[in-house]
């Protein structure tokens, strides 16, 4: 639909400079708060704040789609399941859907998958312009040799991985080794070279929203281009206080830096209207340019056939069953 297509055009398109980091201002990090109640009441009211319908609605998770690292990461993944992925990925919706909403060329953000299965991505990708991201250092605790944790990551590299999300070492955040935790992920950011790097920072066993901003502030310092929430594989994984969190944290390194980092929330992301929340969430606090896959992605998987279903129901009025969508 034309008005659909207008409103994705009018979000701007632009390539950031990468954050080269910084050296480590410990001041900095120790002046970061983080007011809990006030957060949370912030939170509360986010879902009932934004409400978007009909052709903007199908807009906003149009670009919910664009902006999805869609990932595999089970210990029984093949190859067949791999493409299949990558085969979702580079047409996230039924063809007769996307041409109804005049967005034909429509794919995901990315396609997070385990080493393993790199090389099977990037041969299932090419030249689609999808890019490869994988999961490194010991996914997902991060708890193997610091060795094998960077030969890891050139590893990843080397067989075509364009984006490397790796995970911090939660025990230095939990002692305050702020010095341990920005020397690793420098070192982190150095062996990705060109790839560009996610740092995860499990924020469900950081203890507390003080530590998971000042977390924010050394990865970044030390040079990640996006920061993440959680893998996945935690209790809890992204949540909107946490979120709110590290977006204060991104909007002030931008403010005093001039770069920009990314942010990727990660797990329990299922529903197109949690997508909704969090992309009205991005433009609240950090705005338009946030809402592109350069600076914004969800970890999912599950969320694409939930908005596959919501824009069915946008063109044709009626809710179909979960089956007849291919979720990869």
């Amino acid at each position: 639909m034309d008005s659909t297509a207008t409103t994705l055009e009018t979000l701007p398109q632009t390539v950031e400079a990468r954050n080269p980091g910084m050296e480590l201002d410990l001041n900095w990090v120790m002046r970061a708060t983080a007011n809990r109640s006030a957060i949370e009441r912030r939170a509360a009211t986010l879902p009932g704040r934004r409400s978007v319908k009909k052709d903007f609605q199908a807009a906003w998770l149009a670009k919910a789609i664009a902006c999805i690292d869609l990932t595999t990461l089970s210990g029984d993944d093949t190859e067949g399941r791999v493409r299949r992925l990558c085969a979702k990925a580079r047409q996230p919706v039924r063809a007769d859907l996307l041409e109804a909403l005049g967005l034909p060329g429509l794919t995901t953000g990315a396609v997070c998958v385990y080493h393993d299965m790199i090389e099977t991505a990037v041969d299932a990708l090419k030249g689609t312009g999808i890019p490869v991201a994988a999961v490194s250092t010991g996914f997902p605790a991060g708890l193997s040799p610091f060795n094998l944790r960077v030969a890891e990551i050139e590893a990843s590299v080397a067989a075509g991985a364009s984006e490397i999300d790796i995970v911090i070492s939660r025990r230095h955040v939990l002692t305050g080794n702020w010095q341990a935790l920005y020397d690793e992920m420098k070192a982190f950011r150095a062996a990705c070279g060109p790839a560009h790097v996610k740092a995860i920072l499990a924020t469900g066993e950081l203890g507390t929203l003080r530590n998971v901003a000042k977390a924010s502030l050394v990865c970044m310092m030390a040079g990640a281009d996006f920061i993440k929430t959680s893998t996945g594989k935690e209790s809890v994984n992204a949540t909107l206080p946490v979120s709110l969190v590290m977006l204060r944290a991104i909007r002030e390194f931008e403010a005093r830096t001039g770069f920009r980092v990314g942010y990727k929330p990660a797990g329990g992301i299922s529903k197109a209207k949690d997508a909704l929340v969090y992309l009205a969430l991005m433009k609240d606090e950090l705005g338009d340019p946030w809402l592109e896959p350069h600076l914004f992605r969800f970890g999912a998987s599950s969320l694409l056939g939930d908005i596959e279903r919501q824009l069915e129901h946008h063109v044709t009025g009626a809710y179909s069953a979960s089956h007849r969508h291919a979720i990869g």
